[in-house]
């Protein structure tokens, strides 16, 4: 649920480093703590994204602007997100990267990496995420000043649990499901529910029909609800709100949708990368991993290698670091054979059958 998370002050400051010094225990349980879902859901093919309904191909940016209120005053507010060309192994999964950024009044208010993987049925997986925070400093000019992080990690936080990010095939009277929980002092609770399918709606990019409304909402406030319209081979056109007791009325609608260019995916990776050295959870789990060649040249470079039908894209640990392994039907002898590729280079290294 698209939300504001209070700044972190003194008292939240405190409690992060109790955890961090609970991480450092010998009388905790080592990481990763047990997982609430079965990873055997998920193929070596759950960093690739590619639901109908929240596709994510890596160097996707859609933008959506609109405003909210907060303490009574309208305020506008954007949003960013990025689908990137990282993925990260969480808790024996390969996820995929993506990053979010929220402004108000043109002001940049957080900065979040959201980890999002797979699952062989098609159902999207939440699996955690980073939250930066910063705020206005007049004293600073106002210039944007980092103020705390909030981090969360299935598998790598005592309690916290998994969550379906999309659905494979929502449907209308489906029962709700829970987007992830993180408990105190993390606080991260929000499930979500088909509200409505076959809607129109028209936003600066385009008009849209058949689109699916999810409402999504925090059980501790359950007459707020926001409400998320997707549409096909999209993903999130319009964002509305649902409930007379919501304060914040936050409405925003896509104004851009592009693919970014090698050098702008570039900076974006770096970006990530820094902030993700910003993230103390992180000394836990392994590096993120850069795609300098994407999915697709991956498939051609591998059909140069074994002519035939490709059948599935996957990163695994091949040959002493994490590879391209393309499956690919021969077209010769009808086997199936795993092409080894570097990442980085686009070298084939190798083929298993």
């Amino acid at each position: 649920m698209r939300k504001l998370i209070n700044l972190l002050g003194a008292g939240m400051g405190i409690l992060l480093l109790a955890a961090i010094v609970a991480y450092a225990s010998d009388n905790v349980p080592k990481p990763p703590f047990p997982l609430n879902f079965d990873p055997g859901i998920f193929d070596k093919t759950s960093a690739t994204i590619d639901n109908e309904w929240w596709p994510l191909k890596p160097g996707t940016e859609l933008t959506w602007e609109g405003s909210a209120f907060e303490d009574g005053e309208k305020i506008r507010r954007k949003v960013v997100f990025t689908a990137t060309d990282l993925t990260k192994e969480i808790a024996g999964v390969r996820t995929l990267v993506g990053w979010d950024r929220d402004y108000q009044n043109d002001e940049l208010t957080e900065s979040e990496l959201i980890f999002l993987a797979q699952a062989k049925d098609g159902t999207v997986w939440h699996l955690g995420e980073s939250v930066e925070h910063y705020e206005n400093r007049p004293e600073l000019k106002n210039k944007e000043h980092f103020d705390g992080t909030r981090i969360w990690l299935v598998g790598y936080l005592e309690g916290a649990k998994a969550g379906i990010y999309m659905p494979a095939a929502p449907k209308l009277g489906s029962p709700p499901y829970s987007q992830g929980f993180a408990p105190n002092p993390w606080d991260w609770d929000d499930w979500a529910v088909v509200y409505q399918v076959g809607q129109k709606t028209c936003v600066p990019v385009d008009c849209y029909s058949d689109v699916l409304v999810i409402r999504e909402w925090e059980p501790i406030d359950p007459d707020v609800s926001q409400l998320k319209y997707y549409a096909r081979g999209v993903g999130t056109v319009r964002i509305g709100w649902l409930g007379e007791e919501d304060e914040e009325r936050e409405t925003l609608e896509l104004v851009k949708l592009v693919t970014l260019t090698p050098e702008a995916l570039a900076e974006v990776r770096a970006a990530v990368l820094a902030h993700e050295s910003r993230s103390y959870m992180y000394s836990l789990t392994s590096p993120a991993q850069v795609r300098k060649i994407s999915d697709e040249k991956a498939k051609e470079i591998a059909l140069q290698a074994v002519p035939g039908d490709v059948t599935a894209v996957a990163i695994e640990k091949k040959l002493g670091a994490n590879r391209f392994v393309v499956e690919v039907i021969a077209k010769e002898d009808g086997i199936e054979t795993d092409v080894i590729i570097n990442m980085e280079t686009g070298e084939v290294l190798g083929t298993e059958k």
